[in-house]
């Protein structure tokens, strides 16, 4: 095609880029599994895996004509199997194919979203289908006003003309996180997350490697989820446009991720590892709108901005709102793709209100965030309130204290040899639900009557302690003669309230965790200097 020189190039940059989106599923899928329990992981997966499923040929059948097509300024209209778009043979400066390829990563992410809020007590069959509805109506039609040619691109405040959204901050992230909201309040909290009066009980993810693991993945998939929205890579311009947005990309991420350790340093007294991750994550959202637009000491505010916006939104939505969101999902999408977007007004090169004193363009971005919110709430808030109407949102709560995993999709558990974990939170709302966990099976029992006579001359210390300090253990014992020892891997808990753990902002509630149980026969080594030994080993500065 002698009128596209650089066809291969953009072609292969754009391809490129969507391939790295795709593989973003995959961070999501981690950090969800990694932030919620591990009787529900292989649920977890199975969703992050099928929306993207179900969505790529719902986007294709009816989707991406209503996004792209050129109908009016409300949608682009019907184009059934995108056959008139494909007719053209190129969108743009790309192949249609491509272009559709592409747009499909982006309508997938929006809706992967979702998963996060709404886990450990959604239903499988009502999350493929709205699934379905957001990658096939809701997304579009908001898609179709930012990028596809209708009223947003069009409009007009104080001179200044078009909303600003280059990546998708609010088409794509701000999307998703209000469905999660919306989906997240309708469904009301996991059982066991709030006491009898109100307050939140700290329900930890199973895997914070998971959950670390995915967040790699996500800000690795970002460098093609925002430097490939340039469409080419052909031109001097294009190429100084990407590597600035690539800059800031990666600025913006790393200044909210410091932030956000700091802020839950000074707030819970430990930097928090998950809200950390969350913060991210948040600046890589919150960079998405402008990451072209702002120059890198803005995309530094922006990142600074998100860190410690994550923190006081998770406390908000979880202390105050009453919004259980086990993987930070609201505060992380939606909020930060709000604020992301509204950085565009305030910071852009061309048209910021602090870098040229305009106001048009952050009111522009304004009635555009707002305009997609509300669109998306009504619009999500329908689908949900249909669902679970005609076939429930929410699992039984049997199906919930068990793990969803086996109920819904015969997966025993998606880890050899796993134990559940029940708290006593869990325990009382179960009972008062109808369901019955035996009390032996949440907290294991044992007593011993058998003890040493005043002529014994064999003695058994049992030591039960943390599985991280089994070594400085072993290595103490080592130094009083002790050679031989019975190591047990068992469950228990000890936590005391004089010694308050936070995760997330929430005080962690008394739970059954792993712990090894150390079993250690003597003789001529004196009993007191084996407890004396261990005493000093082990010791951690806590009750329990």
């Amino acid at each position: 095609m002698e009128n596209f020189p650089n066809l291969e190039l953009d072609t292969m940059w754009l391809l490129l880029g969507a391939a790295l989106v795709y593989f973003m599923q995959a961070g999501f899928a981690m950090v969800e599994t990694g932030m919620t329990r591990a009787k529900n992981a292989g649920n977890i997966v199975m969703k992050n895996m099928m929306d993207f499923a179900c969505g790529t040929p719902a986007y294709w059948i009816i989707g991406y004509g209503i996004m792209y097509g050129a109908s009016n300024t409300i949608s682009g209209g019907i184009d059934l199997f995108s056959a008139k778009l494909a007719s053209q043979s190129m969108f743009g400066n790309v192949p249609t194919w491509a272009h559709l390829a592409f747009n499909t990563m982006f309508c997938a992410t929006a809706a992967t979203i979702v998963s996060g809020a709404m886990a450990e007590r959604t239903k499988f069959k009502t999350y493929v289908i709205y699934s379905i509805v957001i990658s096939a109506l809701i997304y579009p039609i908001e898609g179709h006003w930012i990028w596809g040619g209708g009223w947003l691109s069009k409009l007009t405040i104080l001179g200044w003309t078009g909303f600003r959204d280059y990546a998708g901050s609010t088409a794509v992230h701000m999307t998703g996180g209000i469905c999660a909201l919306v989906g997240a309040a309708i469904l009301g909290p996991r059982i066991g997350k709030y006491d009898k009066k109100g307050k939140p009980v700290a329900i930890p993810g199973h895997s914070i490697t998971l959950a670390c693991l995915g967040t790699f993945i996500l800000w690795f998939g970002w460098f093609g989820f925002n430097p490939a929205s340039s469409y080419g890579l052909s031109s001097v311009a294009q190429a100084l446009d990407v590597s600035n947005v690539f800059m800031t990309t990666n600025l913006a991420a790393a200044c909210a991720t410091v932030t956000t350790m700091c802020v839950t340093w000074v707030r819970y007294g430990k930097p928090d590892v998950s809200m950390t991750m969350n913060g991210s994550l948040a600046g890589l959202v919150a960079i998405t709108a402008g990451c072209s637009a702002v120059d890198p000491w803005a995309a530094a505010i922006i990142g600074v901005v998100a860190g410690t916006l994550v923190v006081f939104s998770v406390e908000f939505f979880d202390k105050i709102a009453k919004v259980d969101d086990p993987a930070g999902a609201v505060s992380v999408h939606c909020v930060n793709g709000a604020w992301g977007t509204l950085a565009v007004g305030l910071f852009a090169r061309d048209g910021g209100l602090f870098t040229t004193g305009q106001w048009g363009s952050f009111l522009v971005q304004l009635v555009g965030v707002a305009s997609v919110a509300a669109f998306v709430a009504v619009a999500i808030w329908i689908v949900f309130k249909i669902e679970d109407k005609t076939m429930g949102l929410r699992v039984s709560a049997a199906e919930e204290i068990g793990g969803l995993d086996l109920p819904e999709h015969g997966l025993v558990s998606g880890y050899a040899d796993f134990m559940p974990q029940y708290t006593p939170a869990v325990l009382e709302q179960a009972r008062e639900a109808g369901v019955d966990i035996p009390v032996s099976q949440a907290v294991p029992v044992t007593t011993v009557t058998n003890g040493t006579g005043a002529n014994a001359k064999f003695s058994k210390v049992v030591i039960i302690t943390r599985q991280n300090k089994f070594d400085q253990l072993k290595a103490a014992m080592n130094t009083i003669g002790i050679t031989g020892m019975t190591v047990i891997n068992v469950m228990g808990c000890g936590m005391q309230k004089g010694a308050s753990e936070y995760y997330r902002g929430s005080p962690v509630d008394i739970n059954l965790l792993p712990k090894i149980k150390v079993e250690i026969v003597v003789s001529k080594v004196p009993v007191r200097t084996v407890i004396e030994a261990a005493k000093k080993a082990l010791y951690t500065g806590h009750i329990g």
